[in-house]
């Protein structure tokens, strides 16, 4: 299932898909591809770094008692 990819891997397949395009490896129809894949993964880690984020201020929240 696509959101059990880790943080880490997503961030190293942007990084990928950034190289191939910077590089001009892809034709058009790759490049589309890509692009979509590339927007799909950023949307993730956006989820996730929200998730954490929300994750910590509830854990401090209740660590300091409020």
């Amino acid at each position: 299932m696509e959101d059990k990819i880790k943080y880490n891997e997503a961030i190293a397949e942007i990084e990928n898909i950034l190289q191939q395009i910077e590089n001009e490896d892809l034709d058009v129809d790759d490049l589309s591809e890509k692009v979509k894949r590339a927007y799909f993964l950023l949307k993730l880690c956006k989820e996730k770094l929200h998730s954490t984020e929300q994750d910590i201020e509830k854990i401090m929240k209740d660590f300091s008692g409020e």
